[in-house]
C-alpha cells in the first residue's frame, strides 16, 4: 500500500489511503465511500493483493464505516477482476457478518447475496458454500444469524451432496439454543423452501415450520406465520389440510396477540395460498374471531383486510358469507371502543357495497356509513368521506345525496379543520355527481361559507374548490351564481375576506375568460386599490399582475397601468415593491451583501446573532425591499460563505429565518 506514495499521480489515492487509518471517523468513511477510487487507481491486482488484505484486517471500526465498507464490497466485482475473481470479496464481507451491529450484519448479508450470483457453479462449491458453513458454526450467534440469509441464494446451484449439507445445516439453525438464530431461521423459512424440491418441502420444511410455530418465543412464532404464505403455495392443495392447517389454526389462537396480529395482517394473502374450500370450512371462523379478538390492535389488523377477504371468497357462496358470518362482526366493530380499530374498517367498510350490491348496501351498510360519519373520532370520518365514490357507483347519488348529505353538511362545518378540509377536496367530484340544480339548492352556501373560514387552509382550498367548479358547470353559471357572491366580499370588515376576494379572482379569472374578468372582476380590483390596508394593496398589485394575461391590451392600458403606476408611489414599501414587479412583468431577486468578520464567536453564537438581526427586521427594513436577503460572512478558523434566506410570513408581514447553509 506505501508503494503508492511514490507516483505523484498517485498522491490524491496515497491521501485517501492514509485516510483510512484515520483517527478521524469521518475521515475514514468518506474514504470509504471513494473505495472505488482507491481500486481503480490501485488496478484489479494490487486491489486483490493489497487493498483487500488491508481491509479485512483492519474491520474493527465505527459501525457507521463498517456499514459503509459492506455496501461498497456489493459492487466491487469488476473492480478486482470480474467473476474470476469475485471470490476475494468474501474474506471482508465474512468478517463484517459476524459483527455485533444488525445493520452492518444484515448490509454484508446483502452484499453477499448480491455476488453470488457472479460466482460460477463451481466457484460456489469451492468458496462461497463453505463460507456459509462456517458462519452457522460459528461460535457467536452473530455469525449464525448471517447463514440464514445466504442458504437460499447458494442451494439452487450446488451439488445434490453440498443441497444436504445445507439443508442440514439449516435444521440445526432452527432449533438454536440462541432465539436470535431461530428467529432469523424463521424469517429465512419460506425463502428457503421456495428453493426445495417438493419432497424435501414436505419432509424437511414442514417439521421445521411445526416447530417454529410451537417455539416458547413469541417473537419466533410470528415470523413463523410469515413462513406460512410461502408454504401453503408451494403444496398441492389435498397437502395443505393435513400439512398446514392445524398449524395455522393454532396461530390463529395463540396466547400471544403478536402472533395473532401478524395472522390478521396476512390473512389476505394465506386465505389466497389455501384456496375457496380451506377457506370456507376453517378461514371463515378464524377471521370472525379476529374480528372479535379481546386485542385492539388485532381486531384493527383483521379489519383492514375485510374488503380484501369478502372480495376473495368464492363467488357462488360470497352474499351468504358474508351476510351471515362477516357482517355481523363489522357492526359490532362500528362501535367499538378503540379509535384504530373503527378508523381501520372506516378505510375499507364502503368497498363492501360493490360487492353486496345496491338493496344490501342501502338495507345494512348505510346505516353503518351513517354511524362512522357521526363518530367522534375525526380520522373515522375522514375514512368514510374519503370512499364515498365506492357507494355511489352502486346505489346512485341521489340516494347518497338523501342518505348522507345531511351528515356531510354537519362535516362540513366540524369544529376540526382537517374534517373540513376532507369535505372541500370531496366537493367537485361530489358536486359533479349532483348537478348543478342540485349543488345550487344544497350545497352553494356551505361552498361560500368556507371563504370567510378563520383556517387560511380552509379558505385557500375553498378558492381552489370554485375554480373546479366553474370548470364543472362553466362559466354561465359562474357569472350568475358564484362570481357576484365572492365580489361582494370586496366590502367585508375583515380584510382577511376582501383578500380572499383577491385570490378567488387570481383563480377564476383563468376559468371565467376575458370578457367576465374585464366586466366584473377588474373593476372590483380596481377600487380595492384605495383600501386602507396596506397588505390588500398590494394583492390587488399581484393579482393585476396575475389577471393580466387574461386582460385585452385597451384595459391593460387605460385601466391597469394608472392604478399600478398609483401603487407604485404609494408609502408603504411593500406596496411598491409588488406594484414594481406587476409593471416589470416579471419576478426580480434583490440581495443584499454584508460582510461579518467573526473572529471569537462558536457557531451556535453565530446563529443566534443571525436570528437577532432578522427578527429586529434591521436588514429587511433597511433594504427597503421585502424580498429574500443574502448574508455573507467569515469566520476566524477559514472563511466560510453561508447565506441566510429572510422570508415574510403572509399575514403579519414579519420577517422569518429561512435557511442556513453553506455555499
Amino acid at each position: 500500500m506505501a508503494g503508492a506514495d511514490g507516483d505523484d499521480s498517485l498522491y490524491p489515492i496515497a491521501v485517501l489511503i492514509d485516510e483510512l487509518r484515520n483517527e478521524d471517523v469521518q475521515l475514514r468513511l468518506n474514504s470509504i465511500k471513494k473505495l472505488s477510487t482507491i481500486a481503480l487507481a490501485l488496478g484489479v491486482e494490487r486491489t486483490r493483493t493489497e487493498l483487500l488484505p488491508f481491509l479485512t484486517d483492519t474491520i474493527y471500526d465505527e459501525d457507521e464505516v463498517l456499514l459503509a465498507l459492506a455496501e461498497q464490497l456489493g459492487n466491487f466485482t469488476m473492480l478486482v477482476g470480474g467473476p474470476e475473481y469475485v471470490h476475494c470479496l468474501l474474506p471482508p464481507l465474512e468478517s463484517l457478518a459476524t459483527v455485533e451491529e444488525t445493520v452492518v450484519r444484515d448490509k454484508a448479508v446483502e452484499s453477499l447475496r448480491k455476488i453470488s450470483q457472479e460466482h460460477s457453479p463451481v466457484d460456489l462449491e469451492v468458496h462461497f458454500e463453505p463460507l456459509v458453513k462456517r458462519l452457522a458454526s460459528g461460535d457467536w450467534f452473530t455469525s449464525r444469524t448471517s447463514a440464514c440469509g445466504l442458504f437460499s441464494v447458494c442451494y439452487p446451484r450446488v451439488s445434490s451432496t453440498v443441497k444436504a449439507e445445507i439443508r442440514q445445516h439449516f435444521r440445526t439453525l432452527c432449533s438454536d439454543d440462541t432465539p436470535m438464530v431461530r428467529r432469523a431461521a424463521a424469517s429465512k423459512l419460506g425463502e428457503f423452501a421456495k428453493v426445495l424440491e417438493l419432497d424435501y418441502v414436505k419432509s424437511d420444511i414442514i417439521s421445521l415450520f411445526t416447530a417454529l410455530a410451537s417455539d416458547e418465543q413469541d417473537s419466533v412464532r410470528l415470523l413463523a406465520v410469515e413462513a406460512c404464505v410461502s408454504i401453503a403455495t408451494l403444496l398441492p392443495q389435498e397437502d395443505l389440510e393435513t400439512l398446514v392447517m392445524p398449524t395455522l389454526r393454532q396461530a390463529a389462537e395463540d396466547k400471544s396477540w403478536r402472533v395473532r396480529y401478524m395472522v390478521a395482517d396476512k390473512f389476505s394473502e394465506l386465505q389466497k395460498a389455501v384456496g375457496p374450500e380451506i377457506t370456507k370450512n376453517d378461514l371463515v371462523p378464524a377471521f370472525q374471531n379476529l374480528l372479535k379478538d379481546c386485542e385492539a390492535e388485532v381486531r384493527a389488523a383483521a379489519a383492514n383486510k375485510v374488503k380484501e377477504f369478502c372480495e376473495n371468497l368464492p363467488e357462488d357462496s360470497r352474499e351468504t358469507i358474508i351476510m351471515t358470518h362477516i357482517l355481523p362482526c363489522v357492526k359490532e366493530l362500528v362501535s367499538d371502543t378503540n379509535q384504530h380499530v373503527k378508523s381501520a374498517l372506516a378505510s375499507v367498510i364502503m368497498g363492501l357495497s360493490t360487492i353486496l350490491g345496491k338493496d344490501n348496501t342501502v338495507e345494512h351498510l348505510l346505516p353503518l356509513f351513517l354511524a362512522q360519519l357521526k363518530d367522534e373520532c375525526p380520522e373515522v370520518r375522514l375514512n368514510i368521506i374519503s370512499n364515498l365514490d365506492c357507494v355511489n357507483e352502486v346505489i346512485g347519488i341521489r340516494q347518497l345525496s338523501q342518505s348522507l348529505l345531511p351528515a356531510i353538511v354537519e362535516l362540513a362545518e366540524d369544529a376540526k379543520w382537517r374534517v373540513r378540509l376532507a369535505i372541500i377536496e370531496y366537493m367537485p367530484l361530489l358536486a359533479g355527481q349532483l348537478g348543478v340544480e342540485f349543488f345550487d339548492e344544497k350545497l352553494n352556501t356551505l361552498c361560500m361559507a368556507w371563504l370567510i373560514d378563520h383556517v387560511y387552509a380552509i379558505r385557500e382550498a375553498a378558492t381552489c374548490n370554485l375554480m373546479k367548479l366553474v370548470e364543472k358547470f362553466g362559466a354561465e353559471w359562474a357569472q350568475n351564481t358564484i362570481v357576484p357572491k365572492v365580489l361582494g366580499m370586496a366590502n367585508d370588515p375583515n380584510y382577511l375576506h376582501r383578500m380572499t376576494t383577491l385570490f378567488c379572482i387570481n383563480a377564476l379569472s383563468e376559468v371565467c375568460g376575458q370578457d367576465i374578468t374585464t366586466k366584473q372582476m377588474l373593476p372590483v380590483v380596481l377600487k380595492m386599490s384605495n383600501d386602507q390596508v396596506a397588505n390588500v394593496r398590494f394583492n390587488v398589485a399581484k393579482s393585476l399582475q396575475k389577471i393580466g394575461p387574461v386582460l385585452d391590451s385597451n384595459a391593460l392600458q387605460t385601466e391597469v397601468k394608472p392604478v399600478l403606476e398609483k401603487l407604485d408611489t404609494d408609502t408603504d414599501m411593500d406596496v411598491k415593491y409588488f406594484a414594481q414587479e406587476a409593471i416589470s412583468g416579471k419576478y426580480s431577486t434583490l440581495s443584499i451583501f454584508l460582510l461579518y468578520e467573526v473572529t471569537s464567536l462558536g457557531p451556535r453564537s453565530v446563529r443566534h446573532m443571525l436570528w437577532n438581526i432578522a427578527n429586529r427586521n434591521v436588514l429587511n427594513r433597511a433594504a427597503g425591499s421585502p424580498c429574500p436577503l443574502t448574508i455573507t460572512f467569515t469566520i476566524s478558523n477559514g472563511p466560510i460563505r453561508c447565506h441566510i434566506s429572510l422570508y415574510e410570513t403572509p399575514r403579519t408581514r414579519e420577517p422569518a429565518l429561512g435557511c442556513m447553509s453553506k455555499c
